[in-house]
């Protein structure tokens, strides 16, 4: 049993993705082509954005998104301590302070509640990380980042497509990121991301800056970067966004089973009322994660902890001088999440054996 079944998925859009490939390589146009701008338009529609612009990796669009909100050195941002080290990583790397706040105990995203006594004079913005592919309260957030003169950044890179009150993910902030890392619920066959906006002057400035900070054929403007989304995977994106919608919609069914066979015996992720999740993973709660994971090893279920420490307890961020402990709910929930094998493609039979196991473990 695969943890995410991408070979089937290949094997169902093998025709449309070599064709788009081979068209990618007919062509010789291999950097900034005609894929990645139909890719970028087709895209930014489709999350009821203006402007979406295409990058080499969900990181390089959270690092460029906040070089183009002017982020630097002194400056704070409030993020999340319960995600991949990505988020706050980019706020590091620009020689900004991440801040962090806990999560929401039933939706593990961002607490909206605790943002505001973490905001001083040094705060420019709010990452949002749409954990699993449930979107965060982007309704609260703005709120507060309204009433205080800050941005908000949507990190959608496991959410491409959620939904929210009538919003499509990432258009849910002033700038939204995802990423098509290949396990993610859009993903190429390789690194890839993109930044999303309604602001044609960050859209710009993202433009020339994941080129070096060119705004003209060798005319620099900015000190920028090398984060092109190359052609081959802007095709690949394009022949597995055509059955996009449909593999959502089997996300939901599969999740649904995964629901229904296991209540009352794990927690679950809890989806608010007016949200569609992608579900990027399937990730329960279980008071004894570890001998679970070993238990289903055993019996040749691959499983995976996202994640397993959370950020302010990670020896890179020893210099924020945070403890365990500051962030209690956090803390508790990377000792119980365990995500189970899940895609679009998992099959009915394996989702039974998945199910079976974990019941019987827990009875």
């Amino acid at each position: 049993m695969d943890f995410i079944n991408l070979k089937a998925q290949y094997e169902a859009y093998r025709d449309e993705i070599e064709k788009e490939i081979r068209d990618v390589i007919s062509s010789q146009r291999f950097i900034l082509g005609e894929k990645g701008r139909t890719l970028e338009e087709t895209l930014a529609r489709y999350a009821g954005m203006k402007f979406a612009v295409g990058c080499g990796s969900g990181t390089d669009a959270l690092i460029l998104s906040l070089m183009a909100l002017g982020v630097g050195k002194g400056d704070e941002v409030i993020t999340t301590p319960f995600t991949f080290i990505a988020t706050a990583e980019a706020v590091a790397l620009l020689g900004a302070r991440p801040v962090f706040v806990d999560i929401d105990p039933e939706t593990f995203n961002i607490d909206p509640s605790a943002v505001e006594e973490k905001i001083t004079v040094r705060t420019r913005g709010i990452i949002a990380v749409d954990i699993f592919g449930h979107p965060a309260d982007y309704e609260r957030l703005r709120e507060v980042a309204s009433d205080y003169g800050l941005f908000v950044v949507q990190d959608g890179a496991q959410s491409f497509g959620a939904k929210r009150n009538g919003l499509t993910s990432p258009g849910m902030g002033d700038v939204g990121i995802t990423s098509f890392f290949p396990a993610k619920p859009l993903g190429c066959f390789g690194e890839g991301g993109m930044v999303f906006t309604n602001d044609e002057r960050i859209a710009k400035k993202v433009e020339a800056l994941r080129n070096h900070g060119q705004t003209g054929r060798y005319v620099h403007r900015y000190l920028g970067k090398n984060s092109r989304l190359d052609e081959l995977q802007a095709a690949v994106l394009l022949a597995k966004f055509r059955h996009f919608d449909e593999e959502i919609r089997l996300r939901q069914k599969k999740a649904q089973r995964y629901r229904e066979g296991l209540d009352g015996t794990v927690r679950f992720q809890k989806v608010e009322e007016g949200v569609l999740s992608t579900f990027a993973q399937f990730t329960i709660l279980h008071d004894d994660r570890d001998a679970l994971a070993r238990y289903l090893a055993d019996r040749g279920i691959p499983t995976a902890i996202h994640y397993p420490t959370p950020l302010h307890l990670q020896e890179c961020f020893s210099y924020l001088e945070y403890r365990e402990g500051d962030f209690p709910v956090a803390e508790d929930i990377s000792r119980k999440v365990l995500s189970l094998p899940f895609s679009a493609f998992i099959t009915e039979e394996e989702q039974e054996r998945v199910i079976r196991a974990v019941v019987t473990f827990s009875g």
